[in-house]
Order: structure tokens, then sequence, then C-alpha cells
């Protein structure tokens, strides 16, 4: 899944960036609001995760944007306020919830793995194909009796391929939703993990490569 933190305090969003990381999760960092806009309209992000007091525009106006131009991405409203007139505003402008800081990091964690399904609610929190199975909430995967010991990037590309139901993914939509903009859109980084998560899994084969047209199970 990808994620765009929107959050000022340089330090926190890098804090919160690498949490997510080590969960799995493609991360991208905005440091201001507009910026933040900018990219949440941009990528097709599955959570954004949004602090509310932001310079340049403030939160609630990123939110209520992103709502009104439809995104499918879920909003996480992060704050520094508690009461209960500000968790009722905050999901009065469209965010679909809101955590108050400070925050326990695998609370933090649990909540943005939530709103990622919710996002894509025709796939089940347990992916299957054949003895091969995913589970999307403990970010574990394993065929038949066999635990698979994955790496992030590995994991994903994975979820993304059994969540698809057999639709082949191009390398390019790969990419995009598993890595991060750092990424290099010409790098061989799909191939590679392609390779090693084939290894992984062993005979007999689940991904098929489709001729100028990506992978699918």
């Amino acid at each position: 899944m990808r994620v765009l933190v929107v959050e000022d305090d340089e330090e926190t969003a890098e804090t919160v960036a690498i949490g997510l990381r080590r969960a799995h999760m493609a991360v991208d960092v905005a440091t201001d609001g507009r910026d933040g806009l900018e990219r949440a309209l941009r990528v097709d992000y599955d959570v954004v995760v949004l602090d509310r007091d932001l310079p340049g525009l403030h939160g609630d106006t990123v939110c209520a944007e992103l709502v009104s131009a439809r995104c499918r991405g879920r909003i996480l409203m992060l704050t520094a306020a508690a009461t209960t007139e500000d968790l009722v505003e905050g999901l009065g402008l469209g965010a679909d919830d809101y955590l108050h800081k400070p925050f326990d990091f695998p609370v933090l964690v649990a909540r943005v793995a939530a709103l990622a399904r919710r996002a894509h609610p025709v796939a089940p929190p347990v992916l299957r194909h054949g003895d091969l199975e995913v589970d999307t909430a403990r970010r574990t995967a394993r065929r038949g009796d066999r635990l698979l010991r994955l790496a992030p990037k590995e994991f994903g590309v994975l979820e993304l391929l059994l969540a698809s139901q057999g639709r082949v993914l191009s390398a390019e939509e790969l990419l995009e939703r598993v890595w991060d903009e750092a990424a290099d859109p010409f790098t061989n980084a799909v191939k590679i993990t392609m390779s090693r998560l084939r290894t992984k899994l062993g005979d007999p084969p689940v991904i098929e490569t489709v001729a100028r047209g990506g992978y699918r199970i």
C-alpha cells in the first residue's frame, strides 16, 4: 500500500514514515499543506496521514479539497487538540479517522492499515490462491504449511497481485503502488523483486509473466 504523510514537523514526519515503512508500506512525505494537496491529487495514495495544523494550506482545507476531488485515498487526520468538538469537526470535513497527538505508534499503524483496507473494499483481509495465503492485517504470507519470509517490497507485490484477482498488472503500476516517489521510473527494481519473490514462493509457479503486459497470479 502507498501512504502520504503530510506533517510540518520534519522529525515527526520522518519518524512516522520510517515506522510505516517497517510495516511494509511505501511512504512519501510532504511538510506543508500545499505540497501535500498537490501530491495527493497527483498520486493514487491508499491513505493520507494529514496533520491538521499545517503551514501554507491548513489541513482542514487540504481535507476538504481531497474530498471534493473524490480522491480514493482515505484520510487519517492528526491533531494536537483532543476535544470532542475537534473530533466532530474533523470528521465533518470528510476525514475517515482522527487521531490526536501524542499517539501510540502501533495504534497509528493499525489505523492506517484499516483505512487502506477500506480503500479497497473488494479485497478480503485474507487473500488466497490455491495453497498461497496472505494475511493483510497480520502482514504474513504462507504457502501450504510454510511461512514465507518476505521483504517489504516482495510482500507488497504479492499482496497487490493477489488482490487484483487475476488482472494483469504492469511493472509501472507495481512501481507506483508498492514503491515510493524516490523510486527511479527506469529502474529494474520490479523485475529483481519479482525474481526473488518467485524463488521464495517455490514450485509450482503461481506468478505468470504476460508478454508486453506485466504480471498476474
